[in-house]
């Protein structure tokens, strides 16, 4: 059984969202994902729309997801890829490069986002959307 990795806060889920993990599922036979909890999210200075158990409910409802575990630090990902007998290791290719450190340990696959649709576009959009109500008298 090939087993593979991905990491993501999974906000305001999306069809990105569902393309990445599609593919990455596609890798392997069982797919876990780390979902970044809130406090994680803090430090990195990101403030979600759903809390972790809801964004956990929401990724585990996903019939490419095997398991959902929590990703409460960045130094994890070796000691996952360890634990869970990991074979592929599967992220964004926004972050192409930053986790070639992982070799040593699996493949590391950097797959295409879906250049249209992000969570920050989605909140950038309806923050833009309120702001032109606001000024409408909406």
């Amino acid at each position: 059984m090939r087993k593979v990795i991905t990491y993501g806060t999974f906000d305001l889920l999306h069809y990105g969202h569902i393309n990445l993990l599609r593919r990455a599922k596609e890798l392997g036979d069982y797919l876990i994902v780390a979902l970044s909890t809130d406090e994680f999210n803090r430090g990195k200075g990101k403030e979600c729309y759903f809390s972790y158990e809801e964004r956990k409910m929401l990724v585990e409802s996903i019939r490419y997801v095997d398991l959902v575990i929590p990703e409460t630090c960045w130094e994890q990902k070796i000691d996952d890829v360890k634990e869970f007998k990991v074979d592929t290791f599967v992220m964004g290719d926004d972050w192409k490069g930053k986790f070639d450190f992982l070799k040593d340990y699996c493949e590391v696959v950097y797959l295409p986002r879906t250049p249209e649709i992000s969570s920050t576009k989605i909140k950038k959009d309806l923050f833009t959307e309120d702001l032109a109500a606001k000024k409408d008298g909406k």
